[in-house]
């Protein structure tokens, strides 16, 4: 398993963190648009306030007359809902309308304007009356004007405090001055950026948590899913999603476990191929090695029985044995080897047969006993040309269940051997013995034991303890090698046993009668 990633590189700190920026971000735009703008849009929203009230209280005067009662009562409501300081002179500079308890004092001030226009201080300018040098001390900035009005912003120095001003001319030629205090705009625009500061690093703290909740839950089957591929790259396939979301994550999970599964069939296909194709290799390499074994074998084994027949026909032919007694020996010779060769090939073949699953096995219930007792009377001549005392004392028949002819094959093999490489006493015992469900048979004779490092071997094809004995008694080094290759057939065991006065050779076969 990989070490987990770093917080840092973790898909729910990095939703975390751009969740986090975007929130900044937003107050941060928030700030920057409060004190940059908000002073802006205040005084415009002030200045669209004016303009509808001097629209407003214009016809109200033209409707009713600007000294009627009528005018009042409804410039009184106006002024109140909005705040508004509002002064109505005739040209005569007499007071028609005023919401200002000193409005001389405004009426003195919208005369002045009208008179000088803009006033803006001059600096070094210090001539005329106080009241002048007052109003010319007062900061104006203008914001609009038409033919009718003019708009401006007033600083009054000595109460500090802004204005927004409106004075002109009604349509009835009176004098109007409109005046709405800023309230301290900066301040209010400082304080509100404070506030929202305040506000947002609250938020971007409460956010944070929260988004640390959410990413965990959104995150939890994305990191399940990384588990689950971490196991599937180890090709461990027992892993599955088990999240039970609808959205495109639970999705993927789902479409993730078939993709295990199927991942899972496909190797386990693909190691079945590899392992019979590594069978196959193997296979080949054992049948090319078996046959490069079997041409050197071969070629061995026959080697002395062709120059024996090709010296001894060449003796015939020049004349060499002049009489007829030795003719006769040259001809027997001749004729022994060819059946030496013949036995061979023939033995050769069967064991192939038999080795590439071409001879099956075909299970028939007989009685061994009769079987072993057959097979002893057709080689009687056989052992007393070898001096051979071959004991068999089973008289009660053995049913089995076998091949016969491949049990046959079997037997007449070991007992073959037997006579042939019987020594001492040549005494020759067959023994049937019960082992669980099957019967042993035995083939027993006196004689030398097989050496050690040889027990495994002699059943290997061309095999020999001893050459030489081989030779001499006609041996072809296969009838052990095919001993084998039948008792596999039959699936059942066979094997050697050393005795301290000779060798013991057995076969099992499945017992028919319990």
């Amino acid at each position: 398993m990989k070490n987990k990633l770093p917080l840092r590189n973790s898909i729910r700190a990095q939703l975390a963190a751009v969740f986090v920026l975007l929130l900044l971000g937003v107050v941060a735009a928030l700030v920057f648009i409060n004190t940059v703008f908000l002073q802006r849009y205040y005084i415009s929203n002030k200045k669209k306030q004016i303009i509808s009230s001097y629209n407003s209280i214009n016809v109200m005067a033209e409707a009713a007359g600007a000294a009627s009662d009528s005018f009042r009562e409804s410039t009184d409501r106006l002024t109140d809902d909005s705040r508004l300081l509002v002064v109505i002179v005739d040209p005569g500079m007499n007071i028609i309308y005023s919401t200002e308890r000193e409005s001389s004092k405004i009426a003195e001030r919208l005369l002045w304007r009208m008179i000088s226009g803009d006033p803006v201080q001059e600096p070094g300018n210090d001539e005329g009356s106080e009241k002048e040098k007052g109003f010319r001390h007062e900061k104006i900035e203008v914001l609009g004007s038409n033919e009718s009005y003019k708009i401006s912003i007033s600083t009054d120095p000595a109460m500090r405090n802004d204005y927004i001003e409106l004075w002109g001319y009604m349509s009835s030629g009176d004098l109007i001055f409109i005046r709405t205090p800023l309230e301290s705009i900066r301040e209010s625009a400082k304080l509100t950026t404070k506030f929202m500061l305040y506000i947002g690093l609250l938020i971007a703290v409460v956010g944070t948590v929260g988004m640390w909740f959410v990413t965990n839950k959104i995150t939890e089957p994305i990191l399940q899913l990384t588990r689950l591929s971490d196991r599937m790259a180890h090709l461990d396939f027992d892993a599955k999603y088990e999240g039970d979301v609808s959205n495109e994550i639970g999705e993927l999970g789902r479409h993730m476990n078939e993709m295990s599964s199927q991942l899972e069939r496909a190797i386990s296909e693909l190691k079945s191929a590899n392992a019979e194709l590594q069978q196959d290799i193997e296979r080949k390499e054992k049948i090319e090695a078996m046959r490069s074994e079997f041409i050197s074998n071969v070629s061995h084994e026959l080697k002395t029985p062709i120059a024996l027949v090709s010296g001894y026909a060449e003796g015939l032919r020049d004349g060499i044995a002049s009489d007829e007694e030795s003719r006769k020996e040259y001809l027997d010779v001749i004729i022994d080897e060819s059946e030496k060769m013949g036995k061979l090939v023939s033995n050769l073949l069967e064991l192939n047969h038999i080795e590439f699953g071409n001879d099956p096995a075909k299970m028939e219930r007989f009685d061994v006993v009769m079987l072993i007792s057959g097979i002893i009377g057709s080689t009687e001549i056989l052992a007393k040309q070898y001096g051979a005392d071959i004991r068999f004392d089973h008289k009660e028949p053995v049913y089995v269940w076998s091949d016969e002819v491949k049990t046959e094959t079997v037997f007449s093999n070991y007992l073959t051997n037997a006579i042939h490489y019987s020594g001492g006493e040549k005494r020759i015992e067959i023994t049937i013995a019960d082992e669980d469900e099957n019967v042993r048979i035995e083939v027993y004779n006196t004689g030398e034991p097989i050496p050690e490092e040889a027990v495994e071997r002699i059943w290997d094809k061309f095999y020999k303890v001893d050459k030489a004995r081989t030779r001499e008694v006609g041996g072809t080094g296969v009838g052990l090698s095919i001993v084998k290759a039948v008792m596999e057939t039959l699936n059942k065991p066979c094997g050697v046993i050393n005795y301290e006065d000779g060798v013991g050779f057995w076969f099992e076969l499945e017992r028919a009668d319990k």
